[in-house]
Order: C-alpha cells, then structure tokens, then sequence
C-alpha cells in the first residue's frame, strides 16, 4: 500500500479506505470460528467505525499501544483518560512521547498524536483521574479496556463497572489480558489471590526500629506526611509530592545511617506500581485491542477468559477460563461479612497486618472500629495520631469473643465486617 501524505507528512484522508483492507478481509465474509451473531458486510464495519465507542483507560505503556492498535483496527470514536503528564523516563517504552512532550499531559497528547497519523480517528482526551467521572459517562462506551500499573486503580475500575452490569472490560516480562463479562464472568476481585501479596511494613518497625530504606520512606508517607502537611491529600502521582517524601526519607534515612533511598525506589514504595517493559506492553495490549474487536465485530470466538505471557520462560503464553469467587463482594454487589479466628495474644498491628496478606482482600493501610468505637484509623491525622496507641494493644482487650470489626479503605472497594473469635 502507497500512503498519500500531506506537507505535514501525516497520511491523508484517501488513504482510509486502503488502510484497513486487510481488516476488512475479517468482515467482509465469515470464517471457520465466525459467532452465529456475525453480520458480515457492511453492518458490522459500519458499528466498528461509526457506532462503537471504546474507552481506552491509562495513556503509559500499555496505553499507547492499546490507543494505536485500536486507531489502525478500525475503532474511529476513541475516549481516553489518563491523570498523569510526561516525563523524560517514560520516552523509552511510551512511543507517542517525544521530548518536546516533556511535562504535558499524557492523555492529550497522545490523542493529538493519533489523530495526526490515523485520519478519520476521533480521540477524546481527559485528564485527570478516573474516580472523577460518573456512572453516566462510564454507560456510554459499548468496550473499556484497562491499561493501568496499579492495583488499587484497577480494584476500583473493575468495581465501578461490574456495578454498572454493561459488558464487557478486556484487562515486567509477565503480563495478563482478560475479558470480563459483568456478573457473567469473573472480574478482577475474584482473581485477586492470583497477585504478589503486597509489601508492607508495621507501623512500629517503621516508627521506631527501622533497618531498610523502605522503611523510611513509608514511615514518610505514612507519619510524616499527615504530621507535616495535615489533611492535605498525598497525590503519588504528582512529582513534587514525591519530591518532598524523597527529601524527608533521606534525611531520616541519615538519622539511622540507612543507606539505598533512591528517587525510584520512593516511587515504588509509595505507588505500588506494576512494573512493565516496552515488548511486554506491545503484547499484552494486542492481546487485549484483539479481544475488543472480537467483541465489537462477532468475527470470531473472544477470549474465554484468562490469557498470560511469561516472557521469563521464553515465548511461551496459556489461557485459561478463571472461575467466579464464591461470594465474592464485587460480582454480587453486596458488603462482605467474614469470621476469622486468633489467638487472644494478637495485637490490632497483626490483624491489619493480617488484612493486608490475606490473598483474597489485600486492604493496605485498613482503619478499624467496631460499631461502638474507633481502634484505629488511618485518616485524618490528628485521629491516627489519638488512635495510634491502640496498635499495640491486643484486639481481645477491645473486642469481645465473636464481636464485630468494621474495616474500612480509600482502596477497598466494597464494606467489611469482620467477626472475631479467639482461639
């Protein structure tokens, strides 16, 4: 094929329609795994590129491969949301970037540079955060597909839509994409005791008795942070909180002649990132662009439901269908209730640790109560700082055999009661 192109050196209009001949070799007539559903001609390209609207979630590495796949499948109404800007480490894995790009919004650029190089594509670009938007907007789109590096985000987007009921979200040298179909299959909740357990650090480790420089820079995040800056929100995300974390963790580090607090490592500490290379990203997200379009078009069978690369072990990838959890609190939409039993000898430190391990919740940074009282909450500072001496003391002091603990978090996306016993 011969791209026109005009003074700018982007492609032209006139090019549209050779650019998606090879796509159209999928619509034009059925195959051998065609769905019954398969309206081929016309129809079904007509809904792909001027009725199907797909929001793209995260404009970082797998965000740009998911965008530019999605632009040259054939996917013209395009929205994307993503609450961070450019920076210089991002331009190696991040190809839409360029240095001049430095310090601008991802989203928006990534929407200028699509729309330049695919003509006849509309993206529409928000920056800012994904808790900013409603339920109406999230209605709109027939396909949303996730290229977020938290687990917290994704915890909280895979919530949001199953709540919605509207199907269907597709979701290092590992990566996973998934189809999920609301309360037909299972969603990221009923999968979370397939993750890494998250790294945390008890409270009194940190505050009193720290040996590593993780330790310094959550006690930052965690103590210094309120202490300093009050009931300011800490943003991970923007550079000059990190900034200021990385500042306090060094010169606390000193104090204890720790040594290994680093920009990066303050990042990884305090965003609980999935770290991802550039190949990694390119597959995962034509992984997940190629179950969108299976989905929008009926060409073919979509993913059932799990699909996972181990680049470790070379070019070696399975599928698999993840089962629903048993109640799980996403799916059924309904507070959890949960009985657990230790012994009497346990601190309020171990249950939050406890919480955080537990594979099936992974609450970081739980508050407690009980119905009748606070034990300990993490926000606002001056109710840490009042309810901080409860951490030591054992929960049977606080909380009668089979009595009730409310658990709450900004992570947690569904409520919690927990029904102690003591062995």
């Amino acid at each position: 094929m011969t791209t026109k192109t005009d003074v700018n050196g982007a492609a032209t209009s006139s090019d549209w329609q050779d650019r998606y001949y090879h796509v159209d070799q999928i619509l034009d007539r059925p195959g051998p795994r065609t769905d019954p559903s398969f309206l081929a001609g016309d129809e079904v390209k007509d809904f792909l590129r001027n009725k199907c609207k797909i929001l793209v979630i995260g404009a970082g590495g797998l965000g740009c491969e998911i965008l530019a796949n999605l632009a040259l499948t054939g996917f013209k109404d395009i929205h994307l949301i993503d609450m961070d800007t450019i920076d210089i480490s991002n331009l190696n894995r991040q190809f839409l970037f360029r240095p001049a790009d430095v310090g601008r919004p991802k989203a928006i650029v990534a929407a200028e540079h699509v729309m330049k190089r695919v003509p006849g594509v509309k993206v529409t670009p928000y920056y800012g955060k994904i808790q900013d938007k409603g339920d109406d907007y999230y209605l709109q789109f027939n396909l949303v597909i996730c290229g977020l590096d938290s687990v917290e985000a994704r915890r909280w987007i895979n919530a949001t839509l199953v709540n919605l009921v509207d199907p269907a979200n597709p979701e290092s040298f590992k990566g996973q994409a998934r189809v999920i179909l609301p309360t037909v299959s299972s969603c990221y909740e009923c999968s979370l005791d397939m993750l890494n357990k998250p790294t945390t650090f008890p409270i009194c480790t940190i505050a009193n008795t720290p040996h590593l420089p993780e330790h310094r820079i959550e006690c930052a995040s965690v103590l210094e942070w309120p202490r300093t800056r009050g009931d300011e929100k800490l943003d991970t995300d923007d550079p000059e909180h990190i900034g200021w974390l990385y500042s306090i963790a060094v010169a606390r580090a000193k104090e204890f002649k720790i040594e290994g607090v680093t920009w990066s490592l303050t990042q990884g500490v305090v965003k609980n990132v999935i770290p991802a290379i550039a190949s990694t990203n390119a597959i995962i997200a034509a992984s997940c662009c190629n179950e969108a379009f299976k989905i929008a078009t009926s060409s073919a069978a979509y993913l059932n439901n799990y699909f996972m690369l181990i680049g470790t072990e070379g070019v070696y990838s399975y599928t698999f269908e993840h089962e629903k959890r048993d109640h799980c609190p996403v799916c059924e939409g309904e507070a959890l209730e949960m009985s657990i039993m230790i012994s009497r000898d346990w601190t309020v430190e171990q249950l939050i640790e406890l919480l955080t391990e537990k594979q099936n919740i992974q609450i970081k940074k739980a508050s407690l109560a009980t119905p009748e009282k606070p034990i300990y909450f993490q926000q606002p500072p001056q109710l840490e700082e009042a309810t901080r001496p409860n951490l030591e003391k054992r929960v049977s002091e606080l909380v009668p055999d089979g009595g009730e603990v409310v658990v709450t978090a900004s992570t947690l996306p569904f409520s919690l009661s927990l029904i102690i016993t003591y062995e």
